[in-house]
């Protein structure tokens, strides 16, 4: 696998409730920095979005955000990153996030998160792309979803091979060490559901 150089990161624009969420966003982006790794993300100064940029920021690290006008006309667009783009729609700016990246992360969010994550689940899915996905399940965040993952496999709506398209970390350090490791074995989009 090739090394990661930079990550896009799928977060909320909310703090949450349970500090620990915000404590591994800060984190996180520490140890992105501490890598040499480029953080490419939605371009949000506020919640864990902003916690993320700012603790690469902080350690050294390159940021691009990447942030639609209307959400930066409201000034939510942070303004101290390596490198603020200004594009014209939420789909313009996931398919820039999904360009610029080498492997996606989920820390703990909201909708949009749970959209840009499901887009680039689809993706891989589909093989337009082959890049590593890990969710940061701390505290359990993302476990109801993962159970209704299961359930549309169940159903018979997905393969249990569709379980390969993501890894689930516990820990931060878990994160890299996912990253690093050699991926699933692909499998074919045309291939029949059963």
């Amino acid at each position: 696998m090739t090394k990661v150089k930079s990550i896009c990161v799928f977060c909320g624009a909310s703090d949450g409730k349970n500090p620990q969420h915000m404590e591994n966003a800060i984190a996180f982006g520490k140890m992105m920095a501490e890598r040499g790794i480029t953080l490419v993300y939605g371009g949000g100064r506020i919640g864990l979005m902003g916690a993320v940029a700012d603790g690469v920021m902080q350690n050294g690290g390159s940021v691009v955000g990447i942030i639609p006008a209307h959400l930066d006309d409201i000034e939510v667009g942070h303004t101290g990153l390596s490198e603020l783009i200004v594009c014209k729609s939420m789909h313009e700016r996931k398919v820039e996030m999904f360009r610029r990246s080498d492997a996606f992360v989920t820390l703990a969010g909201g909708l949009g998160s749970l959209d840009e994550a499901f887009e680039a689940m689809t993706l891989r899915q589909l093989g337009i792309h082959d890049k590593p996905m890990v969710f940061l399940n701390a505290l359990g965040y993302w476990d109801k979803c993962f159970d209704m993952i299961d359930a549309i496999i169940d159903e018979g709506f997905a393969r249990p091979s569709h379980k390969n398209l993501y890894t689930v970390a516990n820990t931060l350090d878990e994160i890299f060490e996912q990253l690093a490791a050699e991926p699933a074995p692909r499998f074919d989009p045309r291939e029949k559901l059963f």
